[in-house]
């Protein structure tokens, strides 16, 4: 008996689907890149439960007649290619043929499509293996799909979808990025009946950057000029890299149309700010980059995600090279002079009112040209510029001392003896501990970034943002206890992406308890009501971000499904200890406030908070 068979044509369609077709947002990816392809200039999109109940995506593209339609919803179908050639030059957003027989192999899928030239429209619809016969419809000009009860013949692919507002996020990300890719196409969508985005058609691509990302952040965008090298164009815009986050969900990459991930372009980014970005930060940027289509490969991803530079390397200093230039501005331009040569008694005076060498050179030689106001003016103002013109010895001032606390803080005299003998003083027993209390004599600050303490057996390093973590989350821990929180009078507006929205809802009640009072104002703005007292109301938003990109690492890393209190309260910890400033007058009620915790001498992630060079050690490194 054969063992090797022949697959049937749903089992080849729900095998393609399973490379295709991840999750509703798969299926709106497919099909706005079918409308993009159709000529559309309106998109809308339609999503209930996440997209899992219905997808609708309706166009007034160019339509399609009974036969094309028909043959649409076969495998390999395609009107994108004729022959093997035209896979060097694919500049259509879909090509495979594949899309449309694989959707319609996984949920219940109807179409309804007209041409401008018909009366009339006609529509399919399937379900499953069964496919109906066509049926004559009233409708627009365009298309109409629908997309109902999502897997609903594959239960167990079913499961491995998220929350619905999870997958509506996912939706709505995959609908701003089409329309940030099209400028040109107005863009409709709604979840679950609410209008989620109204964006009409524009012709700068700046100004549908900036209705997506939100009116406060849309004044700092930063153009970057069309740049070309080699074949390679680049143009787009950036935000400065105070808005720089981990990861790279808000780089939004887009080739000859096509959105694109390619983490050589998106590190080309990260290397045109030169060293202004911290550790593990990418700057948030919008690019589109034309080329030779004959020069990438757009075929090596089944969902059509990443593609394959010929001449990588180039692309990549093209880019960088944008970055930079955006960076810099616009070069100066370089003063001119006032070409006016003024004639006055047979004597030529320069642009500056200056003589001509040929004459006379008297110091105290006036001109004065009746009948020419202007000339008389350009004169005068040009010989006062001499007069004020650098020209003389300049005085150059000593740089002014330092601040404060830009010193080594060292108190100086009978001061730094009583801050010792307080903190001396002050020191608790550790809490579970049972040993004798530490004895500190500070001694003063390394870099302002560690404080040095002589202890009874040695030096001693103290790390005060390790301190305040643990000190942070060992209060959050104890929720009886929680931490110092500030009300606002005027709650705070914040514009932020679907996905991070998803992120803020789903955590909500960690957020309470840390202080945070989160609400959701519509779309996708939330509003706080309350805050940590350590945190400045012009820093939510950075630190907000900073807390959600944890959160979304932890997630995508597998290390947690659904994330614990103290998970979250070691990320509140970590991003609260990066807002408090600390000087020497603090030390003393760190150090009690951290021996007042069970596990004073480590952060939350482990790392040492204290760090002890003992006599002996210290003996041994200078050869006694």
């Amino acid at each position: 008996m054969a063992r090797v068979q022949v697959m049937s044509e749903t089992l080849a369609s729900q095998v393609a689907a399973g490379e295709v077709i991840e999750r509703p947002a798969s299926v709106v990816k497919e099909l706005v890149e079918n409308a993009i392809d159709a000529g559309a200039r309106k998109i809308e999109v339609e999503i209930q439960r996440g997209g899992v109940a219905l997808i609708r995506v309706r166009d007034d593209g160019s339509g399609m007649g009974p036969e094309d339609a028909e043959l649409a919803l076969k495998r390999h179908a395609t009107s994108k290619l004729k022959n093997v050639e035209d896979l060097s030059t694919v500049l259509t957003m879909g090509f495979r043929g594949e899309a449309l027989p694989s959707i319609a192999s996984v949920a219940r899928f109807s179409l309804m499509t007209r041409e401008a030239e018909a009366v009339e429209g006609i529509e399919i619809r399937v379900e499953g293996e069964r496919v109906e016969p066509p049926r004559i419809r009233g409708c627009p000009v365009g298309t109409v799909i629908e997309v109902r009860d999502l897997f609903f013949n594959i239960p167990a692919r079913k499961k491995f979808l998220k929350a619905e507002t999870t997958e509506a996020a996912h939706v709505e990300h995959q609908v701003r990025l089409h329309a940030l890719a099209n400028p040109e196409v107005g863009w409709v969508l709604r979840k679950d009946g609410r209008l989620a985005l109204d964006l009409p058609a524009v012709t700068d691509r700046r100004v549908r950057i900036a209705a997506l990302l939100g009116k406060e952040s849309g004044k700092e965008l930063i153009e970057v000029p069309r740049h070309k090298r080699q074949g390679v164009s680049v143009e787009g815009a950036l935000l400065p890299a105070s808005y720089s986050r981990r990861g790279r969900r808000h780089q939004f990459l887009f080739l000859n149309g096509r959105p694109v991930e390619d983490t050589a372009i998106s590190g080309a980014i990260r290397e045109g700010f030169r060293g202004g970005l911290a550790e593990g930060q990418h700057p948030a940027a919008w690019l589109w980059l034309q080329m030779d289509p004959t020069l990438v490969d757009v075929n090596v991803h089944p969902a059509k995600r990443e593609v394959r530079f010929r001449q990588g390397g180039q692309v990549r200093v093209a880019v960088m090279e944008a970055v930079e230039q955006a960076l810099r501005g616009p070069e100066p331009v370089p003063p001119t002079e006032v070409p006016a040569v003024v004639r006055h008694r047979g004597v030529e005076l320069g642009a500056r009112g200056r003589k001509s060498e040929l004459t006379a050179k008297d110091p105290e030689h006036h001109v004065k040209l009746g009948g020419s106001e202007q000339a008389w003016a350009i004169v005068e103002a040009n010989r006062r510029a001499d007069q004020e013109s650098p020209r003389s010895e300049v005085k150059v001032s000593e740089p002014p001392a330092k601040v404060e606390k830009e010193r080594a803080f060292l108190p100086p005299g009978d001061l730094k003896k009583k801050w010792c003998s307080e903190v001396q003083r002050d020191l608790p027993v550790p809490k579970g501990l049972g040993k004798k209390t530490p004895q500190f004599r500070i001694l003063g600050a390394l870099r302002e970034v560690y404080v040095v303490m002589e202890g009874e057996e040695g030096l001693v390093l103290l790390e005060p943002r390790c301190a305040f973590e643990r000190i942070f989350y060992e209060r959050l821990l104890r929720k009886e206890e929680g931490i110092e929180v500030q009300q606002l009078l005027v709650p705070i507006l914040l514009e932020l992406d679907g996905r991070d929205v998803d992120v803020i809802l789903q955590h909500r009640e960690h957020f309470e308890e840390a202080g945070i009072s989160l609400e959701a104002f519509g779309g996708n703005t939330v509003q706080a009501g309350s805050l940590p007292a350590f945190l400045k109301p012009g820093d939510v938003r950075k630190f907000l971000t900073a807390l959600i990109d944890d959160i979304i690492d932890s997630e995508s890393g597998g290390r947690l499904r659904t994330l614990a209190w103290e998970n979250f309260a070691a990320k509140v910890a970590r991003q609260g200890a990066q807002e408090v400033d600390w000087s020497p007058a603090q030390v003393s009620g760190i150090l009690r406030d951290l021996f007042q915790c069970d596990l004073p001498y480590c952060d939350p992630a482990g790392r040492p908070v204290l760090v002890q060079i003992s006599l002996q050690e210290l003996g041994r490194k200078f050869g006694k």
